[in-house]
């Protein structure tokens, strides 16, 4: 810092005046011994001229003052200065390189708009705006409709709360269906245009069970019991009357009760699910205001034309128009008429229907209804909406006219998404209404399609029936979401096996962090093992984020958990062998981790501190932190009364202790491990697992016993005699001294031969004490 300095102008100008050095030393040190210039003292600039006159400090001892001065001005600068170039002090901060690092890696995700892992850039920042399809809801959920919400649920959840978008999530419900109200099943199967097999092969049997069932339905009427057969009866009695008095009914709240039923039955089945609800649900009977408006305004567009009551798209005339292309999704697919003719749906594509367009590719906006049929006044008369439309309004609305994500399943590719952007683009006249399609994969059940016809039909009830929602999810996290996912027995085994590997862990760790230890003792020295082990955990913590980057690959991610987890036991293990604990301070933050990754995927569904937590039956209640200070009171009870047994030598009192350990607690839900040496561990899950686990120990135990009594009966001098494919030569003992090539054994391999010895030694002795004591028979 430059200031007042010991120098008055005059002193100097005079002092640099002086052209001899000597003599302009000898000056500055007349000057400087009556200043004071070290306490207190602050540079100038004036300090720093006369600094610069010098070369180094006088040799004369005479001149202490200069000397000291100049000592002092040099520390704070760094040394003399060249003349009239700036003065570089010690004090000045070297340049600062930054490391070359590497790359960011960057989320990308499958678009199918372009067929590829497209890099991910929403329109505004972080704000992602998103449509879903809902489901048309006029039967019970299923496994097809889980696969396609449970994987945006996961979608949804990773860039939220994982990427750390801000997600606007549009779904709509789709209570306006020529599914909801179809005409008589006979007249179905009679259609020329129902061509798929499995459909035709369900409605045919149908038929024939209408027939068999005419006449015995016909008496039943007739008697005092037509409820309890007419309940039996009710899918074949709707239809039948649908056939026979539909054209008579005009209040549209009939059409509602069915699908209000089957909404209220879908967003229980999400939430049994743990499916996250949308921020916005649409219904289609709620939109029709905007639907008419929608349709009008593609018209005045000239992209839509009124014929016979019905306004159709016409996609000859969008597709010839020099900003718009028309399937952009399946281009392959255009033309296709079955699947155009099952996306108009069943009661719109009968001969007069079709006749009303100007080309087989156009697909209804708006279809004039007959009597009977759900109906709305607008200017071509009453009608309904059509299906593609119905997508196309209700998103257009809230997300205007570019969305960031659009999301539906494999099958929706074409006509249903494609007619969408079509329809929506002609509205907005523009070519980008979604950024980014996703379509999540099939579903089979075991290899086949799901299909009534087939008897492999499963409701999401169904499913959850045999299997947990964290299975359920763990399955599709397995797999991609964008490929096909087999539902069979092999997919939720390997669920199963990842979810009991994943909750072992936990509750190890869980078992670690109980054990009773002082502030200053959670912190512990690190080894060699420490290290490796949370350097793996840092490698694994970025193999999870490249997955993620990459499409959201979950299967990756949860290998490399699994991994993670592998190292994890096989550190404890080695600590466990060495009667060790292992750091807790790492294991708690590896498990936390673990447990952020599957909370973040949906596989954790409450709050939970540390792994998968442990509810009452029926109830919120937190049952681990319950009671688990009363079960660690037993297990320490036991352990101690099992010190004491063992002492005493009372067998009997170690049996029941190891009765309560496999027989009771079990029951309950709990588990005992004993461990040699170690205190025993004491873990909390779920009681079904825990019998099933007691169960398989029973079958496997005389197997067990059958095989370690075998191996007790063999004397420690025959064990290795009978192995003469690896020895050649034994000494008086039994133990082998040369190998099959007449080699002399290595001490390192004696050594451990030595030791097998020993411990068949201890087991043959125990043996020969039990036949006497009359323990075997």
């Amino acid at each position: 810092m430059l200031c007042a300095s010991v120098f008055a102008a005059p002193a100097y100008s005079s002092i640099l005046s002086i052209s001899d050095e000597a003599a302009r030393v000898q000056a500055l040190n007349e000057h400087l011994s009556t200043r004071s210039y070290v306490r207190g003292y602050s540079l100038s600039q004036a300090d720093v001229d006369v600094f610069r006159q010098l070369s180094a400090p006088p040799a004369d001892t005479r001149l202490f003052h200069v000397a000291r001065w100049f000592r002092h001005i040099e520390a704070i600068l760094g040394g003399p200065c060249g003349r009239g170039e700036p003065c570089k002090g010690r004090r000045e901060q070297p340049q600062w390189s930054p490391p070359a690092g590497s790359p960011p890696c960057k989320l990308r995700l499958y678009n199918s708009l372009t067929r590829s892992k497209d890099v991910f850039i929403p329109q505004h920042g972080k704000k992602v705006t998103w449509y879903c399809c809902g489901p048309t809801v006029y039967d019970a959920s299923h496994m097809g409709h889980a696969r396609s919400y449970i994987s945006f649920d996961i979608l949804r959840r990773v860039l939220r709360d994982y990427f750390g978008y801000d997600v606007f999530y549009c779904m709509n419900i789709t209570d306006v269906d020529d599914k909801v109200r179809l005409p008589h099943v006979v007249n179905a199967v009679r259609d020329p245009h129902t061509t798929d097999p499995d459909k035709k092969q369900m409605l045919e049997r149908i038929q024939h069970a209408v027939k068999l069932a005419a006449e015995p339905l016909e008496r039943a009427m007739q008697s005092d019991l037509p409820a309890a057969v007419a309940d039996e009866a009710k899918d074949l009695l709707s239809d039948w009357l649908d056939c026979a008095l539909g054209s008579e009914v005009t209040d549209n709240s009939i059409f509602s009760q069915l699908p209000k039923f089957w909404e209220e039955e879908f967003h229980r089945d999400m939430e049994a699910l743990n499916v996250l609800p949308p921020d916005v649900l649409t219904r289609v009977s709620e939109y029709v205001p905007e639907i008419v408006n929608f349709v009008q305004k593609i018209v005045d567009n000239g992209y839509g034309y009124a014929s016979n009551g019905s306004v159709y798209f016409d996609t000859a005339k969008f597709a010839s128009s020099e900003r718009h292309s028309y399937g952009k999704l399946v281009p392959e697919a255009v033309g296709d008429q079955k699947a155009l003719q099952e996306g108009e749906g069943d009661l719109s594509i009968s001969a007069d229907r079709l006749s009303e367009k100007r080309s087989p590719n156009d697909f209804a906006l708006w279809k004039a209804s007959k009597p009977g049929e759900p109906s709305w006044p607008c200017p071509w008369g009453k009608g309904r909406p059509g299906w593609h439309i119905e997508c196309s309004a209700m998103a257009g609305t809230l997300l205007g006219a570019s969305m960031d994500i659009h999301g539906g399943g494999f099958d929706l590719r074409f006509p249903h998404h494609d007619n969408e952007l079509a329809q929506s683009e002609a509205y907005f006249e523009n070519d980008c209404w979604v950024r980014y399609f996703l379509h999540t994969g099939h579903l089979t059940i075991a290899g086949c399609k799901m299909s009534k016809s087939l008897k492999n039909f499963i409701t999401i009830k169904d499913a959850l029936k045999k299997h947990s929602a964290r299975q359920l999810r763990l399955a599709f996290l397995m797999h991609s979401w964008k490929d096909t996912l087999d539902y069979s027995s092999n997919t939720m085994e390997s669920a199963l096996q990842y979810e009991k590997f994943m909750n072992e862990f936990f509750l190890n760790v869980k078992d670690i962090l109980r054990a009773p230890v002082d502030i200053t003792g959670r912190f512990e020295k690190w080894e060699d093992e420490e290290s490796e082990l949370n350097e793996s955990f840092y490698d694994k913590k970025a193999a999870v984020h490249e997955a993620l980057c990459d499409n959201v690959d979950t299967r990756t991610v949860l290998e490399e958990m699994r991994a993670l987890v592998s190292r994890c036991n096989l550190y404890m293990a080695a600590r466990k062998a060495a009667r060790r604990r292992p750091n807790r301070a790492l294991l708690e933050s590896i498990a936390l981790y673990l447990t952020h990754m599957l909370t973040i995927f949906g596989a954790i569904e409450e709050e939970s501190s540390l792994g998968f937590p442990v509810r009452g039956p029926g109830t919120s209640l937190d049952l681990e932190s319950t009671v688990m200070p009363y079960l660690q009171v037993l297990s320490e009870f036991r352990e101690g009364v099992r010190k004491i047994a063992r002492e005493q030598k009372v067998p009997e009192v170690l049996q029941l202790s190891d009765a309560l350990r496999d027989d009771i607690l079990p029951e309950l839900g709990v588990r005992f491990e004993d461990h040699e040496g170690l205190p025993t561990v004491v873990k909390l899950g779920d009681r079904e697992a825990l019998l099933r686990e007691r169960e398989e120990k029973r079958q496997v135990r005389p197997v067990f016993q059958a095989a370690k009594l075998a191996k007790m009966k063999i004397p420690p001098s025959e064990m290795f005699l009978s192995e003469s494919d690896k020895y050649s030569k034994f000494d008086e003992n039994g133990l082998p001294t040369h190998d099959t090539e007449g080699k002399e054994l290595s001490k390192g391999r004696a050594k451990k031969l030595r030791k097998l010895f020993e411990a068949q030694e201890k087991l043959y002795k125990e043996y020969l004490q039990a036949v006497q004591t009359g323990s075997f028979q």
